[in-house]
């Protein structure tokens, strides 16, 4: 499911413009981006935990070459489900 379909999904399940949800999602990414940037953790209760972690230097390998190469260390981003992901996640048959 992209943006758009996302954006349909939801304007149809709460009755409400499809742009104004857009407009909720743009304003949720906007948050989101400025949050990871204070170093700030967002929890969305039962849906999702994101937060920055870091990430150590490393020694890592060049899969072509086999030649040993230092990876700087970085910042990323965490996204861990929720109880309720998880959930359904659970409940689909493999």
């Amino acid at each position: 499911m992209n943006k758009a379909e996302l954006v349909t999904a939801i304007s149809k399940r709460a009755d409400v413009p499809s742009a104004t949800v857009d407009a909720v999602l743009s304003g949720l990414q906007e948050e989101l981006v400025e949050a990871i940037t204070r170093g700030e953790k967002v929890a969305v209760s039962g849906l999702l935990t994101v937060e920055r972690t870091q990430r150590s230097a490393r020694t890592g390998r060049n899969p072509q070459t086999g030649e040993s190469i230092e990876i700087p260390a970085a910042n990323t981003v965490k996204v861990t489900a929720g109880s309720n992901l998880k959930k359904a996640a659970s409940n689909v048959p493999v």
